[in-house]
């Protein structure tokens, strides 16, 4: 076993936890069964392998950032409701 009952409660204790001693029992029989996987990932070799920070390759879906004509002010503001001196008009905030 890696770990103990006894460390469990330990800390579980530091966190401020309070379990049962069937959810201490069952606390340390998964965390041993991670720490003896853990055991068998360290033993494999990966000394000629690459490391990454994704399981998959994330490749840019932008599209070419291209120079276009702008549309201007005029028929921006054609279609806005309270739209003068070259603005867009909105309602109050501030009293």
């Amino acid at each position: 076993m890696k770990i103990t009952k006894k460390e469990v409660g330990y800390v579980a204790h530091l966190a401020r936890l309070d379990f049962s001693e069937d959810e201490k029992g069952k606390l340390t029989s998964q965390l041993n069964t991670i720490l003896v996987y853990m055991d068998i990932l360290n033993r494999i070799d990966t000394a000629g392998i690459q490391p990454v920070t994704h399981a998959i390759s994330l490749d840019n879906v932008l599209r070419d950032d291209t120079e276009k004509k702008s549309i201007g002010a005029e028929i921006a503001l054609a279609s806005a409701p309270d739209g003068n001196m070259g603005f867009f008009g909105v309602p109050r905030v501030i009293e």
